[in-house]
């Protein structure tokens, strides 16, 4: 992160030049390095930059380079219609040669956009991201090559028998939403990948209410939801051969005269029965339907998103997200991937005694289990909503947001869930099993250099 700023240096038509030390030129290194110059993205005065290469340019490094720019420049301005937008029109990545790198380039700007998709929706208050507005979002990437938007309502909800879904949602007046996207790039025969984003679009704790201080950061617990449309928004650019569902159990938790109770009992998708012990812990009820839900479309994989406990921030904090899974080739690809991305998650156990606390005298589990080991005993919840197929829960309460003086959502896991399934893509194999590969830039057609 070493740098040193000229300005007007001579025989250069540039006002400004930083020179930047990126260390071994890897793309964590190189990230690192535009990463300690952010501020000077954001400037008024600066609207075109370009990023050269001193050696001999590597992909991977090349698609950081895209990304550090977009995310140091991104500005959030959708309901600040006074705040300056981003500046920064036109980034120019300068290379020896351009050949090698071109896809990089190309899987970056395609990042980038779904990053951002996920950054916006994220970061919008939740009157302006009610579960009516984010399925008109998941509707606005059907206008996307390969990509389908079904929307399922209230009426169709209940005929599904999505009773712990159902429980949640009836304490607002806001109408639930079930999203489902398709993104078909592979054949019909193609088992695959199913992504299910927790959509919480506010989360008041329900009739356990959660304390005012910092309530109004439950904004970000649908940013489960908002990474699944972000990883849509990229697929629509990058075009990999593969096929993805996205699910999305959209809705609000709030206190009021329907909402469900501490104790109430309720009948999921699955048809196995819930204690109803803490409305706050409410992500994994509306979570377990839709996994149910899932196997309809007899996956290679399923992955689900949310920012589901705060057990996992005491445990990991915002530096990796919290993966659990029951499949060791998926973890492994899952973990590959976010090393690649450099969006890092960490494996946690899944024992079964874990789950010894989630047993309920009055129906086949308790929505809680106590506090200690809170982010595992919610990932066994889960699991008894899976069916056979390879599945992972990240856990992402620590990384999908920051607080602070750079308040904001992050786009976070949107990286890792793209080299996750731009690998499957390359290496998917003839039963559609999961294989832990390196992560890898899609083949796709040729495309030019352009503007970030």
């Amino acid at each position: 992160g070493t740098h040193l700023q000229l300005y007007l240096a001579p025989a250069v038509s540039a006002r400004r030049v930083v020179l930047l030390g990126a260390g071994n030129g890897s793309a964590r290194a190189i990230r690192q390095a535009l990463q300690a110059i952010a501020t000077t993205f954001k400037l008024p005065q600066v609207k075109r930059a370009v990023v050269c290469f001193a050696g001999e340019a590597e992909p991977d490094g090349v698609s950081a380079a895209v990304q550090a720019v977009a995310d140091a420049s991104y500005v959030y301005a959708t309901t600040k219609p006074k705040a300056e937008a981003r500046t920064l029109n036109r980034v120019v990545i300068g290379v020896v040669h351009a050949e090698p790198v071109r896809e990089a380039f190309a899987h970056g700007v395609g990042l980038v956009a779904g990053v951002e998709f996920a950054r916006e929706w994220g970061n919008r208050p939740a009157n302006h991201a009610t579960p009516s507005l984010l399925a008109d979002a998941a509707k606005s990437l059907g206008s996307q090559p390969r990509i389908q938007c079904k929307v399922h309502g209230p009426a169709e909800v209940a005929r599904l028998g999505m009773g712990a879904f159902m429980a949640v949602a009836r304490g607002s007046e806001e109408p639930l939403r079930l999203i489902e996207l398709r993104y078909s790039g592979a054949g019909k025969s193609d088992a695959p990948v199913v992504l299910v984003g927790k959509g919480i679009t506010f989360d008041t704790g329900g009739i356990s209410i959660k304390p005012a201080a910092e309530m109004d950061e439950m904004k970000f617990d649908m940013c489960g939801a908002a990474s699944v449309l972000g990883v849509f928004r990229a697929l629509g650019e990058l075009q990999p051969a593969i096929n993805v569902v996205g699910l999305i159990p959209a809705c609000e938790n709030m206190p009021d005269g329907r909402a469900v109770k501490p104790g109430d009992v309720v009948t999921s998708m699955s048809g196995q029965t819930i204690e109803v012990l803490n409305t706050d812990a409410e992500g994994r009820l509306v979570l377990c339907d839709v996994l149910t839900y899932a196997a309809r479309f007899k996956p290679a994989a399923v992955v689900d998103i949310a920012t589901l406990t705060g057990a996992c921030v005491i445990a990991l904090g915002a530096v990796r997200s919290g993966l659990f899974a029951n499949n060791d080739v998926l973890a492994a690809a899952l973990s590959v991937a976010g090393d690649a991305a450099q969006d890092l998650c960490w494996r946690m156990p899944l024992d079964e005694d874990y789950a010894e606390g989630l047993k309920s005298n009055f129906a086949d589990m308790g929505n809680v289990a106590g506090r200690a080991g809170g982010s595992i005993t919610a990932a066994k919840f889960l699991q008894r909503f899976v069916g056979e197929f390879p599945w992972a829960h990240l856990d992402i309460a620590g990384t999908a947001w920051k607080s602070g003086a750079s308040k904001g959502s992050t786009g976070r896991p949107v990286g890792l869930l793209v080299h996750y399934l731009l690998g499957h893509a390359q290496q998917r194999s003839a039963t559609g099993t999961v294989k832990a590969v390196k992560s890898a830039v899609p083949s796709r057609r040729k495309v030019q250099s352009k503007p970030v």
